[in-house]
């Protein structure tokens, strides 16, 4: 195309039937007006723009038919070179409006006159109105373009010349490398398609349109499975239901795909693959996309408690997936999901047979199917159910710790102001039995708190070396008082038991509970057996959840002949608050008490029992011989009324208003000097001041910000010979490490009375 031929645009719109006219008119208007001037150069001027004007239209009339006569012209070359071109021929408008069609195109698409070519190539290939304008843009820039698309019968390159300034030439050049995949193609018998490859639907053949007795769009509506793989059976959604057959793909030019399907054939393996595959020493399985078993090893079908021979579907065999495990092996099969394992319950066989289960697909011959492969996770399972039961007392653990902690700063207020109005109110006063059952009913309240403590494993312990022959010995009379007439008490002892670490009076508590439980377990009477000797395990003891190292340990049994628990309370006992007794009879908090003290001194306890039979509990102590005393200083014992007046200077660091508020009136009854701070940092800027002396320090040991030990040992810097008295709802696990490096401390628990904490402060000063 000419650099003349494309500046022809502007001139051929601007000599076109418009302006001519415009200019005619124009001059037959400027006549009449000049004739009205006066006469003289005015009137002469106006005639020659009248004049002017004429001409002007004239010569444009003259060159704008030539260009028309060019352009019409030129058009009827261009129709005389492509009328008998065999491949079908468009001329077009800017705007995509047809002006000539040939008679290959006529007889391929129609008669089209008045449309555009984007609605004549439409039915015939995907995405026509962007393959269009590509290539009418490329055009108009470079003159001429081309691209190969692919069309309902075949590869086809489509080209395009600019044959004006408006004008363009389409011309579609069929590329038919096979003649299947074209016109031919419906005369093949064998059901084809060619689509492209997002998986559009281009063609059908007759036998393909006949099995799918529709056209679908997109190739998911004939296939089952999103992924095809050729030389595979594949199932077909025909138009008489679901079948299988062999699909065998072969890549077309461009992005065509040309699928071919053929009669599906069952290839039976050889004389000696099944029997191959049966004698393998592994659990597996041949799963059909439906679920069907094709073959077993007997390893496999003994963990699924299958027998030979019988016809079965995976999904009747196990459960648990969280949906169907059809759907699980159709998802493999279609490899939407990579291989990977699951842990389900097989429904035959014992209730706690778990399998892990791993399957991917294979192909046998031309058929695909589903391998699985079977391991025995029951035990897996039965460490993920201690995991979790681990986790559940943990998370209960803490959250008893937590209550108690709040609760026995609440409790240090109430009993501690309780003891300050009964030294204001004589024996004999009208209000003096209230607050002594205001003063008893709190301590009962302290008492179920430290039990809490004591399951949470939070409670200070004073771990000693103990005699566990020696405890039940001094324990025998009360625990006689205890059992009452009906029940009695037989205590069977070995010759010789190694010595424990353990506190001695926590130790105590947890045979009472025990005796406690196995007595209200036998309401018509009955042998509580408690026996004691020493045990050896040569390998580690791996029992209800537990497992206990090998060693030599002190074993306590406790043994009852009552009613028994029924196995589905077995795993409850231990946790708080849960009891089989009646409302009324029993908090919950014992056998959590004790669980909670055995685990904290390192210790394991089991339960074994049999409804109508009795129970018998086991607790296993590690022998220490070496043990020695605990550093944590006692509480010393104090009775209302015995403290004298003292004297010295208090430091209380308190987070806690109302508990902090009764601990200094009742130092400051006591005599003492009370310099109050809610923090650990308000106390230590009080020490700042060097004229400020302190002879002793109470505090709290968890606060908001610095901890108390954490404040002290600063304060300590300065103040090397101050006492310390450390105080808390909890001790946390690592203090008693703590309160080791601090010298001169001492630990006292809430709820504590008011001589409770006077004492503890008078001896710490004397």
């Amino acid at each position: 195309m000419t650099r003349a031929a494309a500046a022809a645009g502007p001139l051929s719109a601007l000599t076109g039937g418009v302006a001519p006219l415009v200019l005619g008119c124009a001059a037959l208007l400027v006549v009449p007006f000049a004739a009205l001037l006066p006469p003289g150069e005015q009137r002469v001027a106006g005639l020659v723009v009248a004049l002017t004007l004429f001409f002007l239209a004239v010569m444009l009339g003259v060159v704008g038919g030539s260009a028309r006569r060019r352009e019409l012209l030129q058009h009827r070359q261009v129709a005389q070179v492509v009328r008998d071109d065999p491949a079908p021929c468009f001329t077009t408008d800017a705007a995509g409006m047809i002006g000539y069609q040939n008679a290959a195109a006529a007889a391929r698409f129609g008669a089209r006159d008045g449309q555009t070519l984007l609605a004549a190539l439409s039915d015939h290939f995907a995405n026509p109105a962007a393959v269009l304008h590509r290539l009418q843009s490329r055009a108009a820039q470079a003159g001429a373009a081309r691209e190969d698309v692919v069309m309902q019968r075949g590869h086809v390159r489509l080209s395009v010349h600019r044959i004006g300034p408006q004008r363009y030439l389409w011309r579609l050049e069929e590329m038919l490398e096979r003649a299947t995949a074209g016109y031919g193609a419906d005369a093949v018998g064998l059901p084809m398609l060619v689509a492209n490859q997002a998986g559009v639907v281009l063609f059908l053949n007759d036998a393909m349109r006949q099995l799918l007795g529709s056209r679908p769009r997109t190739l998911d509506r004939v296939f089952t499975s999103a992924r095809l793989h050729s030389g595979e059976e594949t199932q077909v959604s025909t138009v008489g239901g679901p079948v299988r057959a062999l699909l065998v793909e072969i890549d077309g030019a461009g992005d065509r795909r040309e699928i071919y399907l053929l009669p599906g054939l069952r290839h039976t393996a050889g004389a000696g693959s099944g029997a191959d595959f049966e004698s393998l020493p592994v659990a597996m399985l041949k799963i059909a996309s439906d679920g069907v078993i094709l073959a077993a090893t007997p390893v496999a079908r003994e963990l699924l408690h299958v027998p030979e021979g019988s016809d079965q579907r995976l999904p009747d065999l196990v459960e648990g997936l969280g949906r169907s495990v059809a759907d699980w092996i159709s998802d493999v099969m279609a490899e939407r999901l990579p291989p990977r394992s699951e842990v389900l319950r097989a429904r035959h066989g014992p209730p706690d047979n778990h399998l892990q289960i791993t399957l991917r697909r294979i192909v046998e011959g031309d058929t695909p199917c589903v391998l699985a492969v079977l391991s025995d996770a029951t035990e897996f399972k039965t460490l993920e159910a201690q995991f979790a039961q681990s986790q559940k007392m943990q998370a209960i653990g803490q959250f008893a710790g937590g209550i108690a902690h709040d609760f026995n700063n609440l409790l240090t207020a109430i009993s501690g102001h309780c003891d300050l109005l009964l030294l204001r109110h004589d024996r004999d006063g009208p209000e003096y039995a209230d607050l002594v059952q205001i003063h008893q009913n709190a301590n009962r309240a302290a008492a179920l708190v430290s039990q809490l403590l004591a399951f949470s494993r939070k409670q200070t312990l004073k771990p000693g070396r103990v005699d566990v022959q020696e405890v039940l010995a001094d324990l025998t009379h009360l625990l006689n008082r205890l059992v009452g007439e009906r029940v009695q008490l037989d205590l069977r002892q070995a010759t010789r038991v190694g010595a424990i670490r353990a506190d001695k009076r926590q130790l105590e508590q947890v045979l009472m509970n025990l005796v406690v439980n196995a007595r209200d377990a036998m309401p018509q009477g009955g042998v509580i057996r408690i026996d004691t000797r020493e045990v050896t395990l040569a390998e580690e003891l791996r029992r209800d959840r537990a497992v206990v190292p090998p060693g030599d340990y002190a074993m306590i049994s406790v043994r009852d002949t009552g009613t028994g628990i029924p196995p589905d309370r077995l795993t409850k006992i231990f946790e708080p608050f849960y009891t089989t007794k009646r409302p009324g009879e029993g908090t919950g908090l014992g056998l959590s008490t004790a669980y909670g003290i055995v685990k904290q001194s390192g210790g394991f306890i089991f339960v074994d029992s049999e409804v109508g039979q009795g129970t018998t509990f086991e607790i296993y102590f590690p022998i220490n011989e070496t043990v020695q005393e605990g550093t944590i200083a006692p509480v010393p014992e104090a009775r209302r009324g015995s403290m004298r007046p003292a004297g010295g200077v208090v430091l209380l660091v308190e987070d806690e208003a109302p508990v902090r508020a009764f601990a200094s009136r009742a130092l400051r009854l006591r005599g003492y000097t009370v310099i109050e701070a809610e923090s650990a940092e308000a106390a230590l800027r009080t020490l700042e001041d060097p004229t400020v002396d302190v002879d002793i320090f109470v505090t709290d040991v968890v606060m908001p910000g610095m901890d108390g030990p954490t404040w002290v040992r600063k304060a300590l810097l300065d103040r090397p010979d101050v006492k310390v008295v450390f105080v808390s709802g909890y001790a946390e696990d690592s203090f008693a490490d703590t309160q080791d490096r601090i010298p001169n401390s001492v630990f006292l628990p809430k709820p504590f009375s008011l001589n409770d904490l006077t004492a503890t402060v008078q001896n710490q000063l004397h």
